[in-house]
Order: C-alpha cells, then sequence, then structure tokens
C-alpha cells in the first residue's frame, strides 16, 4: 500500500522553514543592537522584549483559537522587528541621561517619561494601519485577518514591556561605569558613529538651506509612486512551489473508454521518465469532478526541492513539451496551491464564463470569443468546457414494420440493452470470493454504428429479425454536458498566465476581447475564482491603503491635538512607496495582495523616523525655547541613532523573508521584498524630507495665524 499524496509533508516544511525564518530574524535583530549600543547588558534589555512579546502573542492567539500557520507565522517574523523598536528608544534615552551623570533609577524614570508620549505615538499609530486589514472584505479579508490581530498584539504587547520591564531593567542593569566600559571595537564603532553623524549634520544643513529644492525630491516621489503603482505588472496570489501538479487530459468528444484510457496511461509513462517526478495518480471516467468521458484527471507529485533541479514552472513547460507529441490529447497543468479560493475544479488556474437563456446564444458566440482568445499572448492554455461535437447514435423504429413481424418497442429497449447497457446475467460463487457475469457486445470487433448491424431480434413466429430491418441509424452531433449556473445555461473558459505576463494583464485582455465582439444582452460574463477575487481585491487596494492612511491620521491628529503635524509625519509615505514598488519590479515580482500588505505596513513603520524627529522638536520649543529650525536640527541629530537602530531592526526582521528559498517562499517573498525595498529608500529621504516638511508647515501655521488671529474672550 502507498499512500498517493500527503499535502501535510510540504504544510510542516513550509512551517518549519517560516519557523526558521523566525528565529534568523531574532538573531540579526539581537545583532544589529548590539552594534549600535556596543555593550551586553544594553542588548539584553531590548532583546527581552522580542521572546516576552512573542509569548503574549501566543497567548492571546490561543484565547482567540488562532493556529500556528505560514500568515501567523509571517505576522511573528515582521513583528519581530518591530516588537524591539520601543526598548530600542527607550533605552537609547535612559542611557543617554545615564552617560550624563545621572543616577540609573532616575534616569529610567526621567528618560521613560519623556519618551512615553513617542511610544504611544508609535504603537497606536502603527496599529491603526492594521485596523483596514481587519474589515477586508471577501475571503482575502479572513485570510489576513489572523495575521493582522497576530501583529497588532505582538506591537501592543510589545509597548506595554517597554513602558514597564525595560526601564525597571535599565534601572536594574545600567550604569554609569558600564556604559563608559568600552573595548576597542566599542571605541572604534563610536569613532565611526560620531563621524556619521557630523557628515549627517552638515548635510542636513545644506538641505534646510534649499528646502524647495527637498520639497520637490519629495513631491517627485509621490509622483513617481503614482506612476509605478499604475504600470507596475499586477496579480493575486503568487505562485507557490508545494510539489505538486494537477493536470487535466483533454481527448476528442467522441473518444471511447477503452481509447481514452489507453492515451491516459501513454500520457503517464511519458510524466513518469522526467527526473523531477517522483509519482503520479490518474483516474478516468465520470465523476463529480471529472463532467464528461473524454477528460481525465492526473496528480503528479514532484520529488523535494532539495531533489530537484527545477522549480514547478519549468517542470509544467517541460511536460507539456514532452506530451505534445502525443496525438489527439491536450494536456493542462497547474501547481496545488497552498491559499487557493477556488470552489471548483477546473483545468487551468483561472476561470472566465458566459452564460446566456438558451444553448444556441452559447453555441453561436463561445467559439468566436475561444478562438480571440487563444490568440492572445497574455493567455495560456486557453480552453473551454463548451463541448458539443459529442457523437449520438439516433435509432428511428418504423413501428408499422415492427408491428407486422410482433416486435415492441419494449422488445427494442431490451435487446439494445442487452449488447451496450452491461447486464448482470449471473453470478459465479468459489470459496474465496465471487464473480459477476456481464452480457456485453463485442466492440472491438465491430466499432461504431456497425456493432448496430449484429443486433437482432425475436419476431413473433419465432424468427430473427436484424434491427436494421425495422429501423434507421443516424448519427448526430449533440452536448456531452451541459454546465447551468443560476439555472442558466453556462461555458467556462479556463486559462493561465504564461510567465512574462500578469494577471492584470491577462485580464484586461479577455475584456478587451469581449468588447470588441459586442455581445448582444443576453450574454452575460464574468470572472470566477482566483481571477473574481483579483478583480474586487484590485477594486479596493487603492482604498484600502487610503483607509490606512486616514487611519493614521486621525490617530496622530488625536494624540497631537494638531491638523498640520499628523500630514508633516505622513509625509515619509511617498518614500515608502517607491521604495517598495521599485524593489518589486527590479526583483521581477508582481504587485499581488501580499506585496500590497507589505506596503501597508511600511506606511506604519516609516513615519516613526518623523514622529522621534517632530516629538523632541516641538519638547525643545516648548520648554526649551529654541527657534523651530534650531529645534529640529538638533532633534534630527539627537534621534539618528535610534533611528537607525529601528530602521535596520525592522529590515533586517523582514530581510529573512526576502531571502527564503525553501517550500512556499514565494508566499512570503514579496513581503519582504517590499519591506526591504521601502525601508532602505525611505531611511535615506526622510532624514532630509521630514525636517524641511517640519519647518514648511511650521511658517504655513504661523501665516494662518496671523492672518486668521483667534479673538481673545473677554475676562
Amino acid at each position: 500500500m502507498q499512500v498517493l499524496s500527503d499535502r501535510t509533508t510540504n504544510i510542516r516544511a513550509s512551517v518549519r522553514d517560516t519557523q526558521f525564518e523566525l528565529m534568523l530574524a531574532i538573531a540579526l535583530v539581537v545583532m544589529i543592537i548590539y552594534l549600535f549600543l556596543r555593550n551586553v547588558p544594553a542588548t539584553i534589555i531590548p532583546g527581552v522584549a522580542v521572546p516576552l512579546s512573542l509569548v503574549g502573542t501566543f497567548a492571546v492567539m490561543v484565547f482567540l483559537d488562532f493556529s500556528i500557520n505560514n500568515l501567523t507565522l509571517m505576522a511573528l517574523t515582521i513583528a519581530t522587528g518591530f516588537v524591539v523598536d520601543d526598548a530600542i528608544v527607550v533605552i537609547e534615552n535612559i542611557s543617554r541621561y545615564i552617560e550624563k551623570g545621572e543616577k540609573p533609577l532616575a534616569a529610567a524614570l526621567k528618560g521613560a517619561g519623556e519618551i512615553g508620549f513617542t511610544i504611544i505615538s508609535l504603537t497606536f499609530s502603527l496599529i491603526a494601519v492594521l485596523i483596514p486589514l481587519l474589515f477586508m472584505g471577501d475571503i482575502v479579508g479572513r485570510l489576513f485577518r489572523e495575521f493582522a490581530v497576530t501583529l497588532a498584539v505582538a506591537i501592543l504587547i510589545s509597548a506595554v514591556v517597554s513602558l514597564t520591564l525595560t526601564p525597571m531593567m535599565c534601572a536594574r542593569m545600567l550604569s554609569h561605569e558600564s556604559l563608559r566600559k568600552q573595548n576597542r571595537f566599542s571605541r572604534a564603532s563610536e569613532r565611526f558613529f560620531e563621524r556619521v553623524i557630523a557628515v549627517y549634520g552638515r548635510w542636513l544643513s545644506r538641505v534646510l538651506n534649499h528646502p524647495w529644492l527637498t520639497l520637490g525630491v519629495a513631491l517627485s516621489t509621490l509622483a513617481l509612486s503614482i506612476i509605478l503603482w499604475v504600470f507596475i505588472p499586477k496579480g493575486f496570489f503568487p505562485i507557490q512551489d508545494n510539489g505538486i501538479i494537477q493536470g487535466t487530459l483533454q481527448a476528442p468528444q467522441s473518444v471511447s473508454f477503452a481509447s481514452m484510457a489507453e492515451r491516459q496511461r501513454q500520457v503517464a509513462s511519458i510524466i513518469l521518465k522526467d527526473p523531477a517526478v517522483e509519482s503520479l495518480t490518474s483516474f478516468v471516467g465520470v465523476d463529480g469532478t471529472n463532467p464528461a468521458l473524454n477528460s481525465a484527471r492526473l496528480q503528479i507529485n514532484l520529488k523535494p526541492l532539495d531533489e530537484r533541479d527545477d522549480r514547478v514552472q519549468t517542470v509544467i513547460s517541460r511536460l507539456q513539451q514532452a506530451v505534445d507529441g502525443v496525438p489527439g490529447v491536450a494536456l493542462y497543468l497547474q501547481p496545488t496551491q497552498d491559499l487557493t479560493i477556488d470552489t471548483t475544479v477546473s483545468r487551468t488556474q483561472y476561470q472566465f464564463t458566459l452564460q446566456a437563456n438558451s444553448l444556441e446564444a452559447l453555441s453561436t458566440w463561445v467559439p468566436p470569443l475561444l478562438s480571440r482568445l487563444q490568440a492572445q499572448p497574455q493567455l495560456a492554455d486557453v480552453s473551454s468546457d463548451w463541448q458539443d461535437k459529442g457523437l449520438a447514435a439516433y435509432i428511428k423504429v418504423d413501428r408499422d414494420s415492427a408491428s407486422r413481424l410482433g416486435i415492441s418497442m419494449a422488445d427494442v429497449d431490451n435487446a439494445l440493452y442487452n449488447a451496450f447497457g452491461q447486464r448482470l446475467i449471473s453470478t459465479i460463487y468459489t470459496q474465496a470470493t465471487q464473480y459477476r457475469v456481464v452480457l456485453e457486445q463485442d466492440t472491438e470487433a465491430t466499432p461504431g454504428l456497425a456493432a448496430l448491424e449484429n443486433i437482432r431480434l425475436t419476431s413473433s413466429d419465432g424468427g430473427i429479425v436484424p434491427l436494421t430491418a425495422i429501423a434507421t441509424v443516424e448519427q448526430r452531433f449533440t452536448p456531452l454536458s451541459v454546465n447551468h449556473l443560476d439555472q442558466f445555461p453556462v461555458t467556462t473558459i479556463s486559462f493561465n498566465v504564461p510567465d512574462n505576463y500578469s494577471l492584470g494583464e491577462a485580464v484586461e485582455a479577455i475584456l478587451a476581447a469581449e468588447q470588441s465582439l459586442d455581445f448582444p444582452t443576453d450574454i452575460r460574463t464574468q470572472f470566477q475564482g482566483s481571477s473574481l477575487a483579483f478583480q474586487s481585491a484590485l477594486g479596493s487596494t487603492v482604498w484600502l491603503v487610503v483607509a490606512a492612511v486616514v487611519a493614521m491620521y486621525i490617530v496622530l491628529g488625536v494624540l497631537y491635538e494638531s491638523f498640520i503635524h499628523p500630514i508633516t509625519i505622513l509625509s515619509t509615505l511617498p518614500t515608502a512607496g517607491v521604495g517598495a514598488l521599485l524593489a518589486l519590479w527590479l526583483a521581477g515580482s508582481e504587485l499581488d495582495v501580499i506585496a500590497i500588505i507589505g506596503i501597508i505596513l511600511l506606511i506604519g513603520i516609516v513615519k516613526k523616523n518623523a514622529i522621534m524627529m517632530i516629538d523632541f522638536a516641538l519638547a525643545a520649543e516648548r520648554e526649551q525655547g529654541m527657534p523651530p529650525r534650531e529645534a529640529i536640527y538638533q532633534a534630527c541629530l539627537l534621534r539618528f541613532r535610534p533611528i537607525l537602530m529601528t530602521t535596520f531592526a525592522a529590515l533586517l526582521g523582514a530581510l529573512p523573508l526576502m531571502l527564503s528559498t525553501g517550500v512556499g517562499a514565494e508566499l512570503r517573498r514579496p513581503l519582504g521584498i517590499g519591506m526591504v525595498g521601502g525601508l532602505m529608500l525611505s531611511q535615506v529621504l526622510t532624514l532630509f524630507t521630514t525636517p524641511v516638511i517640519y519647518l514648511l508647515f511650521d511658517r504655513l501655521s504661523l501665516h494662518l495665524k496671523r492672518r486668521f488671529p483667534r479673538q481673545e474672550e473677554e475676562a
């Protein structure tokens, strides 16, 4: 006995790979903390925030009945770079006061109190970005609800840890002597960071002297984001390599069961010769997933990834080329996916349906549409389940002649059933088992309509009468099956997307072909399955991003009690969008649902830089009376190191996802690519654009106050 297919093997391998990426992300984040802080106790303190936040998240996941799966593990991997951000900001601020000579306890209280509002702003603005994900509709929203909740819980717990445990550990574990104790590496890295900050300060002064040029760069990133968003190829979910290929073998509509079975065996023998194929399962016959006799199903199990050289798409292309030499068959292959929303079995990955009031309308319009779609380079493996060329034999009995011979219609039916109906006439019993005896005419000796010439009937006087003496036989075309949707006849056109095209381009090609044919009003068209969900997701994507921005603006507006400062913070978003879209384009990835989730997360990450700058600038203006330019300049220099630390922590948390190569890596990679690309570009640009925009909005605010002064209330 052999196991035909075990999907759990791939699921376990994918979960193991994601767990490894989670541990690698934790190690990278702790490493970057040590490189910046150069102190073991100071590294341990934010490092503790990672396991505590993850363990607390697991507890909430158990309460909410979540499971450990690809999406929740992906959320935890991303959270690794998020949860240390708050602790880094807190410990960096406390360390600054300890280095100035204050006692650890006083420094912890003062530093945590000073940075508390910043932590709250960072946390709630980041959670606000995830709120639209919780309200996504359709099946896509249900898939990503666990992802969003898991990430939001981890971020919230990390904020609690950073405002409670982190200051306590700083007061107990840090001291002026421990922070001043340096080795050769610490001294060298300290000098390096001081030089970097000095260079940044000089460049920042130049940028502040040319604000309109910097503003032009910021506006250019906004325009470039829109252009890239429009023109980048768009998809639904990445195509995964799970080692399983589903296949459909199509033969002429008039094929017999025996002929179909022989062709199936011939194709199976060719497929099994491929070096990447481990096993194959196939079946022929009509059932719930196979509506017609002229089609057969195959399931091809590939060898594990580490035992084969080619990915699944390359194997599919090679198998199709090998089977092309078999006459009279067409092979359609598609890789099995972990994340799928299709509810029906199809030849290919995507479907498009035509629905009409009558079969005649479908028979008129399906062939021209099918021929146009097959000519489109954006589509591959285009086929239709409309099969109206099945052969049927119609027997017309001359009732008068039959009546003269004493032959009834029941006699004709009985004779036909004896010949072709597989009548059970006896059972042979043995000691071990039993065998059924089936009556059937030898159709191999006389195939086709000639088999009807051998049928004999018995007349009323006992004579033998050929069936052809009282009946004529006519061969006609007939539909093999008629599918219905909402009680109306429907046909499904199935298609795949070639490697050098995207699903968005394929959808546009189908819509263009439909418009060129000018269908009558009784023909209704609609995408189905993944292609329908893609259209729905594509239409809601822009609104999802807008909703994330609006939610964050509302939260920041409430926290800062200002209309202006949230806009300054949100001005960092276009740089992240440009970086993410450019990274996806350079990597050859589509803008799919996973990549869009990464861009939404970027919206929450990159604004941290602006929040840390603006909080300290506002505090310097209020408490020290600094002018706005000097306040934002000092804030940028003061927060330069924690900004670098938090950005690199988030970047290294996403890096294992971008570099993943194991089972199911295709699903995780777009998230990592988008986040790493967005963080790299936004890190460089926001350090200069944010202070410029802060000063411009500060001048605008003063101008508005002078022009529209508030009327003072009389005492």
